[in-house]
């Protein structure tokens, strides 16, 4: 083993709060992979809530294994040091369990590097028992696992809280790795990939079933989040979230915004009890008086100001809607320095296409309260390359940040700007990606129409890994030689080109309501009907 990365990773460990260690004899050990690095990886909520789900059991030996660092990766390469756990230092093959919890497509390539790391075979045609079972989880595996399903044995459609344990379950009860994936086919959410194959006409893939296999995967989720709580298991300063305890007040948006994979997929909304709250708040200042609040809409969180008011706690939330309520919540928040709001769109007739809910009234007044509670940062997302966005909306987006800028001199006004990528499960599934240069175009020249403002800042994606976002959003299964390729050819695109990948069919061409699209065989409780007559109301707006 390596000195210099084992006390890299023992650095990180000795300022951690609440690491698992375990005796891994007589136990299911499980390595849990997330394919960013450490810093990002320990952010995510449902990456340590997992990790603290499956620690909470006996019979089960949880450890973390994260990307490392670019320098790291040299020297792993150097010196043939195989990928190890941070608790025990264990090389991955010698889990019984590699489990990775996916939340960004773009993160796809970086699974390959980590198996690679670890002298894992990547398909699971090329590997056999003496591997670990591969498993694929987290939001991405919700939408469309396809790009990744060849490479996996194992992958969990919907929220895994108690899909988890009764994996498990099956798995400490099958003799035989076949046995263990017949068996978890009776389960509501679990996808065995092996099980169906894929032919393709005219270049869309049609699946096909064997005797026995469901033909629709429902996806699982929790109809009570008080009952089943993730909570953070490691306290640490080192994360986008530092020394801070997240705590989930909502799942799901009752909004739907068209343009949301999660405002979709997490439905039906659910609300975490007050008093669950409040316990969970108690656990926190046992670590740490730094709590940050999760939900997509906290502003519709019926009770986020009795939260708010607590105590001796420095409480920090996602981005608020433009409302009168979020104006409220901002008082309660007067040491922070920054909030968000997302108008997503410069016009009230955009806003309309997206379904967004919300008025240029709504924004500028919301914006008004929160800027004479004298935040100094008010930060402003909104996205480019919309479906059936014009110049006029660009212009929009500028009009309304020169509005809100008027209201006081007083603090930043920080625009981020991404491009838009349609998503699976959203009524723009069907809908392409705007041409790059005319992105490009629309990003330049809102920077050049609020360079002459004084106080406001415009940072933006880059827009060719939106385009890849879009692949991977959209892909089946062929985009798994793709993320292969991008091992020894680093620009995507040249990957997509060597390994025979059409990059505009999948991100720049309308599909047609009767197409079979990848992930079809989800049964996600929207109607793909539904989706369809939103498109259309969209469109007609």
């Amino acid at each position: 083993m390596n000195r210099k990365l084992i006390e890299k990773i023992d650095a990180l460990i000795s300022k951690e709060k609440g690491t698992v260690f375990k005796d891994p004899g007589g136990r299911i050990n499980i390595c849990l992979a997330y394919p960013n690095t450490y810093h990002v990886g320990m952010s995510n909520l449902g990456f340590q809530g997992i990790y603290a789900l499956l620690n909470e059991r006996n019979d089960v030996l949880c450890e973390r294994v994260f990307l490392p660092d670019e320098e790291d990766i040299d020297e792993y390469i150097r010196t043939e040091t195989r990928l190890f756990s941070m608790e025990s230092k264990r090389p991955l093959n010698r889990f019984d369990i590699f489990a990775f919890s996916v939340s960004f497509e773009n993160d796809y390539p970086n699974i390959l590097k980590m198996l690679e790391l670890s002298n894992i075979p990547f398909r699971s045609s090329d590997r056999n028992t003496s591997h670990p079972l591969l498993v694929l989880g987290g939001v991405c595996a919700f939408f469309n696992p396809e790009p990744l399903s060849d490479f996996f044995d194992i992958c969990f459609i919907g929220e895994a809280e108690e899909m988890l344990h009764e994996f498990l379950d099956v798995y400490k009860s099958s003799t035989a790795r076949h046995e263990l994936h017949k068996k978890a086919l009776q389960i509501d959410g679990i996808y065995v990939p092996k099980f169906y194959s894929i032919r393709y006409n005219n270049g869309v893939s049609i699946r096909e079933t064997s005797e026995g296999t469901p033909e629709r995967i429902k996806r699982q989720y929790i109809k009570d989040i008080s009952a089943h709580r993730f909570r953070p298991a490691i306290i640490t300063p080192e994360t986008e979230f530092s020394e801070m305890y997240l705590i989930e007040a909502m799942r799901g948006c009752p909004w739907k915004c068209r343009f949301c994979v999660a405002g979709h997929i997490y439905n039906p909304p659910r609300k975490k009890d007050m008093a669950v709250i409040k316990e969970e708040i108690n656990e926190a200042l046992k670590l740490t008086e730094r709590v940050g609040l999760i939900g997509p809409s906290l502003t519709d969180y019926p009770y986020a100001s009795d939260v708010l008011k607590t105590e001796g706690v420095d409480f920090s939330i996602t981005s608020l809607r433009a409302s009168p309520k979020s104006a409220e919540l901002v008082g309660l928040l007067k040491k922070h320095k920054s909030i968000s709001i997302a108008p997503e769109a410069g016009t009230d007739r955009l806003r309309k296409v997206i379904d967004k809910k919300i008025s240029e009234d709504d924004i500028i007044e919301t914006s008004r309260l929160i800027l004479l509670e004298g935040i100094e940062n008010l930060r402003l997302y909104f996205m480019v390359g919309l479906p059936t966005e014009t110049d006029e909306d660009i212009e929009g987006i500028a009009e309304l940040v020169k509005k809100i800028r008027a209201i006081s001199k007083k603090g930043n006004i920080v625009l981020t700007l991404s491009t838009f990528v349609p998503k699976p499960f959203t009524p723009f599934q069907w809908h392409p990606m705007e041409k790059i240069d005319v992105v490009k175009g629309r990003l330049k020249s809102i920077k050049r129409l609020l360079l002459p403002i004084r106080g406001v800042r415009v940072f933006h994606d880059v827009p060719k890994y939106a385009y890849m976002q879009g692949l991977f959003s959209m892909g089946d299964r062929r985009i798994s030689k793709t993320l292969e390729t991008m091992l020894r050819i680093r620009d995507w695109k040249k990957a997509c080109v060597d390994s025979g990948i059409d990059l505009d069919f999948y991100t720049m061409r309308k599909k047609d309501f009767s197409e079979n699209l990848p992930w079809d065989f989800i049964d996600s409780g929207i109607s793909k009907e539904k989706l369809w007559e939103e498109y259309q109301k969209a469109l007609a707006d």
